[in-house]
């Protein structure tokens, strides 16, 4: 089957992307691994020891950082639905954190630990139409935060990718409602034309 002309241009641009060739050049799952690793080196949001639950992880780039910066004292647990390969140091949660087996392995997982950061780099499948895709990625948030509000610890922060449009206002008053801090992040390997931005919560107010 021949391939549209905007699949062929979003093949080349990922192909040419210097964060796919950097990505496979240095071992990382994933060119979102650069993302992450530029919002550490702003807000220094990982530690050694930390305990970490990433939700829509694979193909695992978050996780691979975040198990490296957190160290073996630390512990990472990746969620996602679809499946994932096992990394070094990280529990990896096939399912959907909505159904209650899933949640329930997540909490005997965490096992009463305090989660120092929840973090999600979901995203909906993308139709492009976008009264079709902003109310998707909008509920993805408002789940990230439902979950982060049920497992962080007093002062722990939350790091999610957030579509600017409607309804991204609402859930940034939201955020602010339950946390110290908000912020906003463009990480330079998001791409320019992206509404993507990824948004920092930081202390959490029980």
């Amino acid at each position: 089957m021949a391939r549209s002309k905007s699949s062929q241009r979003w093949l080349k641009e990922h192909f040419d992307d210097k964060y796919v060739l950097r990505a496979q050049q240095e071992g990382w799952r994933s060119r979102a691994a650069y993302k992450l690793l530029e919002i550490q080196e702003k807000d220094q949001i990982l530690k050694k020891g930390m305990v970490v639950v990433d939700l829509g992880a694979a193909p695992g780039g978050w996780s691979q950082l975040a198990a490296d910066l957190v160290g073996k004292r630390g512990q990472v647990i990746a969620l996602d639905i679809l499946p994932m390969d096992p990394l070094p140091d990280v529990v990896v949660i096939e399912g959907d954190f909505q159904e209650e087996p899933v949640l329930a392995e997540l909490m005997k997982t965490i096992d009463g630990q305090p989660v120092d950061l929840v973090m999600s780099d979901m995203a909906p499948n993308m139709s492009g139409v976008r009264s079709v895709d902003q109310p998707r990625s909008m509920y993805l948030v408002e789940l990230t935060l439902e979950l982060a509000k049920t497992v962080l610890k007093p002062g722990g922060d939350m790091l999610l990718k957030l579509f600017q449009g409607e309804g991204s206002d609402v859930f940034l008053k939201e955020c602010r409602q339950h946390f110290g801090k908000v912020i906003i992040r463009k990480p330079d390997a998001s791409r320019g034309r992206s509404r993507e931005v990824y948004l920092l919560a930081r202390n959490y107010q029980v």
